[in-house]
This record gives C-alpha cells, structure tokens and sequence, in this order.
C-alpha cells in the first residue's frame, strides 16, 4: 500500500514537469539531472535498491518541482540522506554481531516510501490545501509540514541506529523494562539524544535555505520528535503484536508529524 505514494507523486511530477516544460524549461532539466545523478549515487554506493533508488528520484523531482532554484527543500533532504547514512554505516560491525544490521544491499522501495512518501505528498499544494483554506496565502503550509515529515524520519533512524552502537541497555518505551538492542518500541538516552540532534540539523538547514521562520522552525521540529515519539510507541504496541510491519510504523510517524505541524499552523 505504501507504493502507492510512488505513482501519485509520479503523476505529479509529470504533470508538473509538463508546465515547467513551457514555463520554465531550465527547471525541468536540473531536477531531471539532479534526480538522476542522485539515484545513481545511491545505487552505487548501495545505500538503496534499484527499486528504491527510482523511488527516491521520483521523490527528488517533487522536491526540486515544488521549491527550484538555490533555495530548495533538496537540502535538507540532503541532511537528511548524509545523517541517516552515516547512522546506518556507524558501528555496522557491532550491528552486524547482535544480527540487527541494515541489509547490505541497501533500502528498499517500501522503505524510501515510508521515510519520505508523506514529505513529498505535504509538498504538493493540491493535496495540503485540503487542510487549510488559507494555505494559498504562504508557503509554509506546505514547507514546514515537508520539513516536520524529513525531521521525523531523521530522528528515527538515527536514534535507532545510534542508539544500538553508543551503549546503554535500552528500555520499552511503554513501561521502562530493559530490552535488548533492536526490539521494537525501544528507547535509550543516547539514541534519543541524537535523534534530537539530527532532526534539529535537518530543520536549520531547512530554516536557512527555505522561506520560514524561526516560529515554523521550531514547529517542524517539535511535530517531528513528536512524530518519533510516537513512532517508538507503534513499535512497542502494534508492531510488536505483528499488526503493523515497520514501513507501516514509519509511515505513519512521518503522517504524524507533518499533521501535527498542519495543526499548529492552523489553530496556533
């Protein structure tokens, strides 16, 4: 079901693209370029499936189609994909011992689409202006629920990943027991400490490059722990239950969070 993001942002694009092509033709080829030259860096340095490396370029193209030029949503997603990296290859050794290791052949398609399939949707102004009738009047009804989404998907994957490596016993975040490393719903306080960092990272790059504020800054990133913490008790719950597999998990804490942005946006 996730996949089913990747044909609608597709169909986005292409349409799009299509405008662009008449409009402004210079922006349908650097986000063409830049979709194509980061697929193939993934692929080739396999942090990604085929499958998921043309999931993250259609991604890509949303991305750079929704905000083009120097000032664009690809750099934090570009923090993004450089802490996330980082956090998977870090004490892969260790990792590898306890058999929680990342598989070296990478992220899959699934994978891609519930890390980043709600910060693509949230950029699309169609679908964000289902939330607000006042959207049209600022981009940051679309920016910061997109930066929310990203800053989730950071602090989730490198505070599991970090939090496996850096020590300390990690404990269920439903009711403090000690677990073992990798058991679904577990927290430690390093591994939550870097989380924090990291999505604070990808936030003031997006707070540098993109038209928001200080006020929106601290929005996406507080719906973005929020959307983590959240993430941790799905895990914990549901998907320790077998109910719900960890893409679903990922997913919705990313929806989570770019919702509880929305919301903040909206009501605050």
């Amino acid at each position: 079901m996730l996949l089913a993001i990747v044909p609608v942002a597709a169909i986005w694009v292409t349409l799009q693209g299509g405008q662009e092509w008449y409009a402004r033709p210079l922006v349908l080829w650097y986000a063409t370029v830049i979709s194509v030259v980061l697929a193939a860096l993934v692929f080739s340095t396999r942090a990604a499936t085929l499958g998921a490396a043309i999931t993250g370029a259609i991604f890509t193209a949303a991305f750079y189609l929704q905000t083009p030029g120097f000032h664009t949503a690809l750099w934090p997603l570009l923090a993004l994909l450089l802490l996330t990296f980082g956090a998977t290859r870090f004490g892969r050794h260790r990792k590898e011992a306890l058999g929680i290791a990342e598989a070296r052949r990478g992220r899959t398609a699934s994978q891609v689409a519930a890390n980043l399939g709600v910060a693509t949707l949230a950029g699309i102004p169609q679908i964000m202006g289902q939330f607000s009738d006042v959207f049209f009047l600022s981009p940051r009804f679309t920016l910061v629920p997109m930066l929310a989404a990203m800053a989730e998907a950071t602090a989730d994957t490198v505070s599991s990943e970090l939090g496996q490596v850096l020590g300390g016993e990690p404990r269920l975040i439903t009711n403090l027991q000690r677990v073992p490393a990798g058991t679904d719903g577990a927290v430690s306080l390093a591994g939550t400490l870097c989380g924090c960092v990291a999505a604070a990272v990808v936030v003031l790059v997006g707070l540098a490059v993109l038209p928001l504020n200080r006020r929106d800054a601290l929005i996406a990133f507080a719906a973005g722990i929020a959307g983590t913490l959240l993430d941790s008790l799905l895990g914990a719950l549901p998907e320790r239950r077998g109910w719900l597999n960890n893409d679903a998990v990922n997913a919705l804490s990313t929806l989570a969070a770019a919702a509880l942005a929305a919301c903040a946006l909206r009501w605050l």
